[in-house]
């Protein structure tokens, strides 16, 4: 099947070669079709597998009908990610794939100005991205206007539920039209999207393309036991002694990925940051650098895992293992896209056992283990009793800021001038005092 095949304006399939692509994906050879039709649809299926694209593509074509419309236009289309980094890369997806045709599309996401946003807004978009607590603070503060919206997409559902968003979407659902198409993209299935799915999408046609909660078969796994205070040292070992010229960690928390960023820098690997306590504009330099080839090492929380589009990256290496089995998932989702080869490698202290034994049952498959020479964990060292994981709450609560205090939700009883609500909300992974999860 090409995706001529599948109906698309000349335009569209324009851009597609531009791209350099001929053939849909499995999930945009089931996703286009039914979004054209105008069904809901509910669609799991795992990263690197041309999700985006599977609903920015007959979202054009529909919108294309009445783009060439002039001046001023509603937003049409609303599109909701959980981090800053995924809502630039789908309004670039957008961007791109729309390059010829004259469709408007912005993102607002927190950690940067609120007034060019409002400036943009007031200017027209036919196609908003958002992440859900900066977009709620645009509608407490009437600078957007959702009533014409029709089509709404949840990217990364699974993740939004995960960081706390769910009052905030129930809040956005609540201002926009009843009469509208609903699609639903997640990364895994689970039982909380499901639930989510139900109170959202009518009669929706499900497509799950691969298995839930499975990584892509391109990727290879590799665990290396070793103790939890020579993990730094190992670390630079594989870097330098394997030549890996491109390498993207995962650590536990945000201080963590800062320091051992600065540890592997100082030791001449070139290495930066990327977490919630960074600016927008410190985790985009960083993002670039890392791309260009300027630094060789990426050290990020699992805020970075979704939304980070790094062609061809070939190592991804978990410094900690994830609290949450799933969050194993989209981290090494960050490798083997497309089909190209990818390697996750994980540094597993002994106290970390439990927390990969989750990860194999997920995994459905036990990973590889090679004890690195020189690095064998030492069998009479003190074990440390590893920090218990929290639980997730999807409901319409307390959130908990992944650091065991639950941030206290909105008081409207005492509400305060505009301008300190806009200086406190540096949302979706940025410092928070109003109740924002941050990463």
């Amino acid at each position: 099947m090409s995706f001529t095949s599948l109906g698309l304006r000349a335009e569209l399939l324009r851009a597609i070669a531009d791209q350099g692509y001929s053939e849909p994906t499995p999930v945009q050879k089931r996703a286009i079709p039914l979004i054209l039709e105008g069904r809901d649809v509910l669609a799991g299926a795992q990263t690197g597998t041309g999700k985006t694209a599977g609903f920015t593509l007959p979202i054009l074509q529909l919108l294309g009908t009445e783009y060439e419309k002039k001046g001023w236009r509603p937003i049409r289309v609303l599109i909701l990610t959980p981090t800053r980094e995924l809502a630039a890369q789908v309004k670039e997806s957008v961007s791109t794939y729309g390059r010829h045709m004259p469709i408007r599309t912005a993102a607002i996401f927190g950690g940067v100005g609120f007034h060019p946003q409002t400036a943009t807004l007031k200017r027209g978009v036919d196609i908003l991205v958002a992440t859900p607590g900066r977009l709620q603070d645009h509608i407490d503060q009437r600078t957007v206007e959702l009533d014409k919206v029709q089509i709404l997409v949840l990217d990364e559902a699974d993740r939004m539920l995960d960081m706390g968003f769910l009052p905030a979407i129930r809040k956005i659902l609540n201002v926009l039209p009843k009469q509208r198409q609903n699609l639903l993209f997640s990364a895994t299935y689970s039982s909380e999207i499901r639930e989510l799915a139900s109170g959202i999408l009518r009669n929706p046609e499900t497509i799950q393309v691969d298995r839930s909660s499975s990584p892509a078969d391109s990727v290879t796994h590799k665990v290396h036991p070793v103790d939890r205070e020579r993990k730094r040292e190992l670390l630079m070992h594989l870097i330098e002694s394997n030549n890996w010229r491109q390498v993207l960690v995962f650590t536990a928390k945000k201080h963590g990925a800062e320091r051992l960023a600065q540890q592997l820098d100082r030791a001449g690997l070139g290495a930066a940051a990327i977490h919630g306590n960074k600016s927008q504009n410190q985790r985009t330099r960083a993002l670039a650098a890392f791309k260009s080839g300027e630094v060789r090492v990426l050290v990020g929380t699992d805020v970075a895992s979704r939304g980070l589009d790094i062609e061809h990256l070939p190592h991804v290496v978990n410094y900690e293992l994830p609290n949450e089995p799933e969050a194993y998932i989209h981290r090494i989702g960050r490798t083997g896209r497309a089909g190209k080869k990818g390697e996750a490698v994980s540094l597993v202290a002994p106290e970390e056992r439990g927390l990969l034994n989750q990860i194999e049952q997920l995994l459905k498959a036990k990973i590889e283990r090679v004890i690195v020479p020189g690095f064998e964990p030492d069998p009479n060292a003190p074990r440390r009793e590893p920090e218990p994981r929290q639980a997730r709450k999807h409901g319409g609560g307390k959130r908990n800021n992944g650091h065991g205090n639950p941030q206290r939700q909105h008081d409207n009883s005492n509400p305060r001038p505009h301008w300190h609500r806009h200086a406190d909300r540096k949302t979706e992974g940025g410092n928070s005092r109003r109740g924002r999860p941050s990463a």
